[in-house]
């Protein structure tokens, strides 16, 4: 159960989808531990003036992460994309991912991310320039389109298979409708089918039914799964494990999923330092409290707002681990 990416053959067709002040270095590792086939940077500018800001820096990839490495740009201009792309390799990258998917009003105002749809003789363009510039995989990442009367996801992943793009992943929505709505998984069934390139899935992936169900009706090689981890990083091997068919599937302890939980926190209190760190954690201590209370999900209110005043990371972990350890 692999999915390949140029000579890359992944040791699971479930990959993490990039999200920007999400999949940051602490996050890639421990969905990778649960056995994400493919993690991959948050979006990274391809205007390389801006690479000395702390932001920039800390979404970098790092040479000691595990192979392969992915690195997701955006940007417009064909020759900037190529030289960041060629800049992202040289640090490391082994994969280069271009994103055409955000669909944030930041980005689109400055015609990048899903707003590159709307013109695909500049799509052409850059996927042309960026894949010649490196001797990596490229792969790409859009939605179905820019609104419901302009669904040409189709025609974009044509162009994509022409101009050398190695995997491409489709996220079930237009542009205009962000993460509203439902996803909708027939524009990629038909795009399946017409391409020969290996294709991810992405979009309303909220249990294991949705799982078997998109996989079975869209024939795709592969899942991308984004907002399903939050919270939950051990879902890729849950998933993983049905579809291999494990056989006895045992379901992963409460005392794992604590133990997880604090690793993740405070490996993210010391990628960041100690005061950043517990802004970045609060989110994800809300996601993992809302997984982890379950049933007593009348609790979590009172719980964040007990741990979400902390200002000190070292009380900040203890605060969530005497929590966790009462459940």
């Amino acid at each position: 159960m692999s999915y390949q990416i140029g000579s890359y053959k992944l040791t699971s067709k479930l990959l993490l989808a990039p999200m920007a002040g999400i999949t940051d270095r602490p996050y890639r590792d421990v969905c990778r531990q649960y056995g994400a086939g493919l993690t991959s940077s948050e979006m990274i500018t391809s205007d390389l003036s801006l690479l000395k800001s702390r932001k920039t820096q800390q979404r970098l990839l790092q040479r000691n992460e595990p192979s392969p490495r992915s690195a997701q740009i955006v940007g417009t201009e064909p020759h900037v994309m190529a030289e960041a792309a060629k800049f992202n390799v040289d640090i490391g990258a082994d994969i280069i991912d271009i994103n055409m998917g955000c669909p944030a009003k930041k980005v689109c105002n400055k015609a990048a991310g899903s707003a590159l749809m709307k013109d695909t003789k500049l799509v052409a363009k850059i996927l042309e320039q960026v894949v010649a510039a490196v001797d990596v995989p490229v792969t790409l990442k859009i939605r179905t389109g820019w609104e419901s009367s302009h669904r040409n996801a189709l025609e974009v992943a044509r162009i994509a298979e022409n101009s050398g793009i190695a995997s491409l992943a489709i996220h079930g929505r237009t542009r205009n409708q962000g993460y509203t709505g439902h996803a909708e998984y027939e524009t990629i069934r038909q795009i399946k089918h017409a391409i020969d390139i290996p294709v991810l899935a992405n979009g309303d992936i909220k249990t294991i039914e949705d799982v078997l169900f998109i996989l079975n009706y869209t024939n795709v090689d592969g899942l991308m799964l984004g907002r399903i981890s939050h919270g939950q990083p051990w879902i890729f091997k849950e998933i993983n494990d049905i579809l291999v068919n494990a056989a006895p599937t045992f379901p992963i302890k409460l005392e794992e999923k604590i133990d997880t939980t604090l690793s993740h926190i405070d490996a993210i209190h010391r990628y960041y330092g100690t005061d950043h760190g517990v802004r970045i954690a609060r989110k994800h201590i809300g996601w993992y409290l809302s997984n982890l209370v379950g049933q007593q999900q009348k609790l979590l209110k009172p719980l964040t707002k007990e741990i979400y005043p902390i200002s000190c990371s070292k009380k900040q972990l203890q605060k969530l681990e005497s929590i966790l350890l009462a459940l």
